[in-house]
């Protein structure tokens, strides 16, 4: 097994800005007003992502109909707590404009060059996602990132079986890569997901809190970074 450095990246908003094709969602078909408190729509979208999500038992590979289910009351429960009333229809709308607008992205600044400047260095590098294997694919081919990542080091839970926070998704990771997990960083701005499930695994764990949100538990990630440069000058000092 190796022992060489390993850091494995989130996408959803770790690669690239998720709120970008909320906000359009939002304004397109709500036609809410550039004055509108989008970071905190985003956050409790998120949050009801990650609770119906639970609430429904969707796996890495879940039902269609209760995956739709959640899309669905995901929007109008995070919209109904800023006062703003959506109908079913208007979410299924906001779902489908959404999933367009991830389509529409481009990766953070200093992202790609960082992921380049690390396998010059001969550190390994992958992805971790949560998601539809075709879906989260095709996101990482606009981002560019299947030119910078081979395949074998790209994981998305629909297809592996496993989701995040589910530490078996991590040793599944170790065990294709031939790397360990003592050894394995994994960047991720999801508290529940990406620092609970890369703590539970023995990753270190660095926090990508580019939004400054608060911890949901007494778990305690290794680094906290909240842009690129920050993650890349925390790298420098890591131990190989």
């Amino acid at each position: 097994m190796m022992r060489q450095k390993a850091v494995f990246f989130d996408v959803d908003d770790t690669m690239y800005d998720h709120l970008s094709p909320l906000r359009g969602a939002l304004t397109g078909v709500l036609g809410l007003p550039e004055t509108f408190a989008f970071d905190k729509a985003y956050y409790l979208f998120r949050y009801y992502s990650d609770l119906l999500s639970e609430e429904e038992g969707l796996s890495a590979v879940p039902e269609k109909a209760k995956l739709e289910r959640m899309r669905q009351r995901r929007f109008m429960l995070s919209l109904a707590e800023m006062g703003v009333e959506v109908t079913e229809e208007q979410a299924e709308a906001l779902q489908a404009s959404y999933l367009r607008g991830q389509f529409e992205i481009e990766p953070f600044e200093g992202a790609t060059e960082l992921i380049r400047e690390l396998d010059e260095a001969g550190v390994v590098t992958g992805l971790i996602t949560n998601g539809p294997p075709e879906h989260q694919m095709n996101k990482i081919a606009v981002l560019g990132l299947d030119k910078l990542i081979p395949s074998e080091r790209i994981f998305v839970s629909g297809a592996v079986g496993y989701a995040k926070p589910d530490k078996r998704l991590f040793e599944y990771v170790n065990e294709r890569t031939g790397t360990m997990g003592g050894s394995c960083y994994y960047v991720g701005d999801s508290w529940r997901n990406d620092v609970v499930g890369s703590l539970d695994a023995g990753w270190t764990s660095i926090w990508f809190n580019h939004r400054g949100a608060k911890p949901e538990s007494d778990h305690k990630p290794h680094h906290i970074a909240e842009s690129y440069e920050e993650i890349r000058s925390l790298y420098m000092g890591l131990p190989g």
